[in-house]
């Protein structure tokens, strides 16, 4: 049996936990906002003449593909690294922000601009290995 000990810091990982919803959300709303000053109504997912809004779409779809993938990252690899998990999810969330509003211009090219997001998927790759393979006795 393994006992886990909390750290008091790991509320810093909860507080990232709880901001990546606002980014999610902030997401969904550049969604609607794209659809109504474009006039594309649901269902339709994607435009078949217009690459902003679709760019936009793109971008939220992306995010949410990725997401269970962030917040297990970042809960379990803030178990044993709560502040470096914290930068981790912090430099995620920041690049992933940026990566949509590049992507928002309507060139796709310009959604690299948050590509050091993935500096922060990196470090949470690193804590949660790292929490995995202490909980193991490997290390």
């Amino acid at each position: 049996m393994v006992t886990i000990d909390i750290p008091k810091e790991y509320g810093y990982v909860i507080l990232v936990g709880t901001s990546s919803v606002f980014v999610a959300m902030w997401h969904g709303i550049r969604v609607s906002l794209a659809r109504k000053k474009f006039g594309i109504k649901y269902p339709i997912m994607y435009s078949d003449n217009n690459i902003i809004f679709n760019c936009i779409q793109r971008a939220h779809g992306n995010f949410l593909e990725n997401y269970p993938q962030f917040l297990f990252l970042l809960l379990v690899g803030g178990l044993s690294h709560p502040r470096l998990s914290t930068a981790g999810g912090i430099i995620y969330l920041v690049g992933r922000i940026a990566y949509a509003l590049g992507y928002s211009t309507g060139d796709p090219q310009k959604r690299m601009r948050g590509m050091f997001m993935h500096f922060g998927v990196l470090t949470l790759v690193y804590t949660t290995a790292h929490f995995a393979t202490n909980l193991l006795g490997w290390f």
